[in-house]
């Protein structure tokens, strides 16, 4: 990565592939890769994604694998024909992992695990039956991911630097739950702001609403790849 914009993930957030299009042409070459997410991967998201891949753009789909071992290994491999730059998998268990590397093959694509959705925190975790904190899980799910053969996880902005810590250098750390400072957090419980994250040690950002919904989309996803800008010098 040598822009900062290559660090900005946009989550494509939106209801029709129409809408979706005039945004991208909107953001251009703004950011550095494209998020499509389950309500756009079912409203014709999939052919949205080949045809960005063919126009040269870096795509990451969202997919959340998770099921048995055959299934997995199957989506993983169809996913990956289509020339996807990333693709999520929860990381609950080896099993599911293990089946999405081997569904990866020698594709260039890269494996992200989920470890904790960035909308939960602690009192969600106890309904789960879980007795880790947040910052628990996240690591033990980073651990079975790298373990496996992922390439990184997903993980909050809060998290980041335990991770870094635990993983060591080169193990991706990608984070949602980004707001610029003086947004609302709105659906997410563990948010940092972009310069806190990057400084934290995640190495992509994913962020939606604040430059989907802006008034100028662009300008808010060129003033975000500034702060990132201003805040690798200080990432350790």
């Amino acid at each position: 990565m040598t822009d900062a914009k290559d660090r900005l993930i946009v989550a494509l957030d939106v209801p029709s592939v129409d809408e979706t299009r005039a945004l991208v042409d909107t953001l251009g070459d703004s950011v550095g890769v494209y998020k499509i997410g389950l309500e756009l991967l079912f409203s014709g998201g999939f052919q949205l994604a080949r045809d960005l891949i063919a126009q040269g753009a870096r795509v990451f789909i969202d997919a959340k694998l998770l099921d048995i071992e055959a299934t997995v290994e199957r989506a993983t491999a169809a996913i990956a024909r289509t020339g996807a730059h990333f693709l999520t998998v929860h990381a609950m268990d080896r099993k599911t992992l293990e089946a999405a590397v081997r569904g990866r093959g020698t594709s260039g694509m890269k494996l992200l695990g989920v470890t904790v959705l960035t909308n939960l925190g602690s009192a969600d975790l106890v309904q789960q039956g879980i007795d880790q904190t947040a910052p628990e899980l996240v690591l033990r799910r980073a651990t079975l991911a790298q373990d496996a053969g992922f390439d990184g996880v997903i993980a909050s902005a809060q998290e980041a630097a335990a991770v870094r810590k635990k993983a060591g250098a080169g193990f991706l750390i990608v984070t949602p739950g980004i707001r610029p400072r003086g947004l609302e957090a709105n659906d997410q419980a563990r948010t940092m702001t972009p310069a806190e994250a990057i400084a934290a040690g995640a190495d992509y950002l994913v962020i939606g609403r604040p430059i989907t919904r802006a008034a100028d989309p662009r300008a808010a996803a060129q003033a975000i790849a500034g702060e990132i800008a201003r805040a690798l010098p200080r990432q350790g």
